[in-house]
Parts: structure tokens; sequence; C-alpha cells
């Protein structure tokens, strides 16, 4: 998990890439969704967790309509010390830093800076004529190809960039040799490394999970001359006052920052090492990753949730147009890109700028249950956000256990919340 044209996309490929967009408010209101029976359901499911062994600690936070209808908190932050897990608690969201770089991307669009279309390397030109695998020869030399076309800047919000992982060996050899992920780099550093390894396919042939949104990152500094994490806290944090959230915890803070447990095989939870996991957030790296590395608490994160589904604004703070957001949380991966990694299993989704985006009801009872034209992203300690445009409706859920929800917290969860899918009638 640590581990983008300059030719003009043909109009149909352009309109097929954005037909699943956000719906419009439906004209008659619609019944809350978070009742007192859902409440009472919410609660037997996240202290189930606990009872059951499945996770230490866990919390949620949801609005809808703009108020609070639903918090509490079972287990522990830590276990060890008895911490009780609750609102104030410090975690570890991982990738859910993504849909916060993209935003913060997304505020120099609306200045003008950059079009989606426009080639990551006229702004990064260590990405200019990018090579694309092909295999290796007889010697175990790799063989590439010239890209048919450069990476977009869409291609880095939407993971179709074509970045390397680990998955092809002779790839995840160079990948590991070029430690561009090293927590010593900047990210300039970062994307000059980054940018000397062969793609693992063409720019806008598959979706591919990987490093896109480290260079997002980089993308940022570059167009706003500032560096990454202080134009995160000027553009989005301090409006927000999400002042809990950051690379870097204070010391002042570090008594709320959660345990992370590991889930063995036979379902164990054994505490990960605090030098391991509390490293990358107690000590001052160069690396600010877009990707992952932010800490932050139900309340600040739910202020940026809410920010979205208000459709780029909260209270007096105005982050983005309407518009934009509404660009954002659209589908922009069109049916040609068929191979699309793990993202299926999210359930009927399409992926915008930094979000997964429903884009049809759940295939049945055992899909992940969501609306249509609902956003949403996780993280790898098996955190989870969602933006229901539809019924106003935000949640954040807060665990801190690797693997990534092995034991389905994410689809209880929804489940309590919506009940279980029934049928399209349902939605």
């Amino acid at each position: 998990m640590k581990r983008i044209l300059l030719v003009a996309l043909p109009v149909l490929l352009i309109v097929t890439a954005f037909r699943i967009s956000i719906p419009h408010k439906p004209a008659f209101a619609r019944a809350a969704i978070v009742n007192a029976a859902v409440k009472a359901r919410i609660d037997a499911t996240l202290k189930g967790y606990v009872d059951e062994g499945k996770t230490v600690g866990v919390s949620a936070l949801i609005f809808e309509k703009g108020k609070e209808v639903y918090y509490n908190a079972f287990g522990y932050a830590d276990r060890e010390a008895g911490r009780p897990m609750d609102r104030n608690t410090i975690v570890r969201i991982f990738s859910m830093t993504k849909p916060v770089t993209g935003v913060a991307l997304m505020t120099l669009y609306e200045k003008g800076l950059f079009q989606l279309d426009d080639p990551l390397s006229k702004y990064c030109p260590e990405f200019a004529d990018m090579k694309v695998y092909k295999g290796v020869d007889a010697n175990g030399g790799i063989l590439t190809e010239p890209a048919k076309r450069p990476i977009t800047i869409r291609d880095i919000t939407r993971h179709t960039a074509g970045f390397p992982g680990m998955d092809v060996p002779a790839l995840a050899t160079l990948v590991r040799k070029s430690e561009y992920m090293s927590q010593t780099n900047t990210l300039s550093e970062m994307a000059k490394r980054l940018a000397t390894l062969p793609l693992l396919f063409h720019p806008g042939d598959q979706w591919n999970y990987g490093s896109s949104v480290d260079v997002q990152a980089y993308l940022v500094e570059k167009l706003s001359g500032r560096p990454f994490d202080q134009y995160l806290r000027e553009a989005i944090f301090t409006p927000l006052q999400m002042n809990n959230t950051h690379y870097l915890i204070p010391d002042s803070d570090r008594s709320r920052f959660a345990a992370l447990y590991n889930r063995s095989e036979d379902g164990t939870l054994s505490r990960v090492p605090d030098a391991q996991a509390n490293n990358f957030n107690t000590k001052a790296w160069a690396l600010k990753p877009g990707g992952w590395g932010l800490t932050s608490t139900l309340d600040d994160y739910m202020k940026f949730a809410r920010m979205l589904v208000n459709k780029g604004s909260l209270d007096k703070a105005v982050i983005l147009k309407p518009a934009t957001v509404q660009l954002m949380a659209t589908s922009h991966l069109s049916d040609t890109v068929s191979q699309r990694m793990w993202l299926p299993s999210k359930g009927n989704v399409g992926f915008g700028i930094d979000f997964a985006v429903r884009t049809r009801p759940p295939a049945n009872k055992e899909e992940n249950n969501g609306m249509v034209g609902e956003f949403f992203w996780d993280g790898a300690a098996s955190t989870l956000f969602w933006v229901d445009p539809v019924n106003e409706l935000t949640a954040v859920f807060f665990t801190q256990e690797v693997p990534f929800d092995k034991v389905k917290m994410h689809k209880n969860f929804r489940d309590a919340i919506y009940g279980v899918y029934k049928g399209s009638s349902s939605n």
C-alpha cells in the first residue's frame, strides 16, 4: 500500500467516461435513514465487532441532512494501556489521505493552472517519453517500448497512469532498487526516481492502484509553489478547522494516538510494535505522500466529508465549487478500461478523481450496500468513509486493524445503516 493526452479523446469516449454523476436531489422528501431502530442496529454491530474479537476498538460518526445522527465507540484505542476508543482518538487514515490530495489538486484546477487532459510532463518533465514494460529477454533483461501516449493528469487522478507495483517480478526488482518511496525522499526526489521505471501498461489501458496520488502531491507542490503539507493546511485543514489532522502528530497529542493491531490467520489480534506502527507519524520525514500518511480524528474527517456532501463548502469555508465536486464524484473510467485490479470487489463502482463512485445498485445482498452516486474510499487499517448525496448522508468509520477488513466490517456497517439489500427497489 506504500506502496498519468496530447491527443484529444474521441467525443464518444468522453461522453462514455462521464456517464455516471451525482444524482440530483429528488423533488420529494426522503425519509430519514438513521432512526432509533437503525441507531440500535449500528450499536449492536459495532459492539459485536469488539465482543467477538473481530477488532480491538471501533468508532463511527454519521451526519444526515446537516445534523449529527449517530456517534458511538466501543473497545480500545490502546488495549494494553486500557485506553478506550473515543471521538478524540487519533488514527492512521492511510489511503483516506488520497481524497484529501485530490481536493487539494482540484483547488488548483479551479484556478486554471491545468486541465485534466494536459500531459503530466507539461508540468513535471521527468515523466516525458515514458517506456512501457514488454517482458524480459533470454538473459532476463527487461524489454520496453515507447508509451503510446503521454500520461495525463486525468490518468494520475483515476489510477490509469501505469506506474509499476510489485506484481511483476522483473518490475518489482526495479521498484525495490529505486527506493522511490523512501521516507527520506522529498516529493521531487520521489517523482524523479519513479519516472525512471518502466510503466506496467500503456497510459489509460488499465486501472491499477499505486503511486498516482503521490505524483498528484508533487504536482500540487509544482503548481502552488508551496510544500505539499503546507498547501494542505492552508487550502483545506485551516479553513475547515481540521486541527487534528497531520502527518507529524504534535507531541502534545500523541497520548491520543491509537495503537495498530494485526489480525493473524487464526484471528488473533496482536499489537504492531509501536516503533514500526508510529514511525512515520512521530518523526519529521522529508516525504509527505499524497497517497497515505495522514492521521485524523472522526470529527476532523467528518468535516472533510460534510464539505463534500455540501458540494464544496462547510459553514463559512468554501473549498471547491459544486461543479468541481461533481466532476470529482463522476466516474472517469470508460468501458474500455476492463482490467481493474481489485476495484470490482468494492461493488458496482467506477472511479472518479480519487474516489470510487457507485454506478449501479448492488447486484445482490453479498455486495457492499450503498446508493447510486455515492462516492467513497477507505484505508489500509480498515478505516472507511462515504458521501451519499441522495440522502445527504456522510459516514466515517474508524478502527486500526491490518490486513484490510478481513472480517467484512465495512459490509456489516453499511448493512446496519441501510439494511440488508433486498433488490433494486431498495435504492
